[in-house]
């Protein structure tokens, strides 16, 4: 996605997109993992290439692109036009600061003994930390992935960090030892701060729409009476697997909340009522 403003006020703010090539399904239409972020980071740079050159000739031509480093090609078509590149860290400073020493060799996986001392960072348990440092065959997909976020930004122009510093002093001043950034944060829609734009009322911090017929499910069931299962965005089961999970759950004698992203526009649920 493109943003371009060409003064402060909201309504100047223009939206473009580019396809990553899965229109028609998204994330669940590619087959595997590697294979969607393969198919994107070719087809997104070349779109994104196309964007540039037609803002290029417009009355508003680009002269930022603001990325996030899990898309570390951004900053590679940022340089082949001369635009300067701002790697944008949407997670915390902490989980950064965690990521940054085991890219480069200063954590080494897989972490087999604790407590795990990082400056600017309490100890750490392994339970702190992502499962694939302590077991590195776990989704090798979203290990490189992450691990990539910080294959260049080193050659951005600027690095923002979703954070300020009060909330991560010890780990700022740490971090700001290894490499430069600023804190931008926290980026939350502006709503829920000080209702600036009138506009922005629809607006939240959730990834999916909640769907109300599964809080309405919910509501009227016991306390401590439902399994809540949800294996996070990146995780991704074949028909088999599907079947097997929703089986086992079945056979616990418990009401379940399944959550299931992918599901329709948004996220769906599967909901099952505990058996006699």
């Amino acid at each position: 996605m493109h943003l371009h403003s060409s003064s402060l006020l909201p309504n100047s703010i223009q939206f473009d997109t580019i396809s990553d090539g899965y229109d028609q399904g998204g994330f669940a239409q590619a087959s595997s993992i590697p294979t969607y972020l393969s198919s994107m980071k070719a087809t997104c740079s070349k779109n994104l290439r196309e964007l540039i050159q037609k803002y290029k000739i417009s009355d508003y031509p680009i002269d930022c692109l603001v990325y996030d480093p899990f898309l570390p090609w951004v900053l590679e078509v940022a340089k082949e036009f001369s635009l300067l590149g701002a790697a944008f860290f949407t997670q915390m400073c902490a989980v950064n600061c965690i990521f940054y020493y085991v890219h480069h060799g200063l954590l080494k996986l897989p972490i087999s003994s604790t407590p795990i001392s990082i400056p600017g960072l309490p100890l750490l348990d392994l339970k702190d930390t992502p499962s694939f440092f302590h077991d590195l065959g776990v989704y090798p997909a979203y290990n490189e992935l992450v691990m990539n976020q910080f294959s260049n930004p080193h050659e951005a122009d600027v690095i923002l960090v979703n954070s300020f510093y009060k909330l991560e002093d010890q780990v700022v001043d740490a971090m700001s030892k290894l490499c430069p950034f600023v804190t931008i944060g926290p980026t939350v829609p502006s709503f829920h701060l000080d209702e600036g734009v009138p506009s922005d009322k629809a607006n939240n911090v959730n990834l999916f729409q909640v769907d109300s017929s599964a809080i309405n499910w919910l509501n009227p069931k016991p306390p401590r009476s439902v399994i809540y299962v949800s294996f996070g965005s990146m995780v991704s089961f074949s028909t088999e697997q599907m079947k097997e999970i929703a089986l086992g759950l079945m056979g616990t004698g418990f009401h379940f909340l399944w959550v299931i992203p992918g599901l329709g526009e948004t996220q769906g649920y599967l909901a099952q009522e505990a058996l006699a």
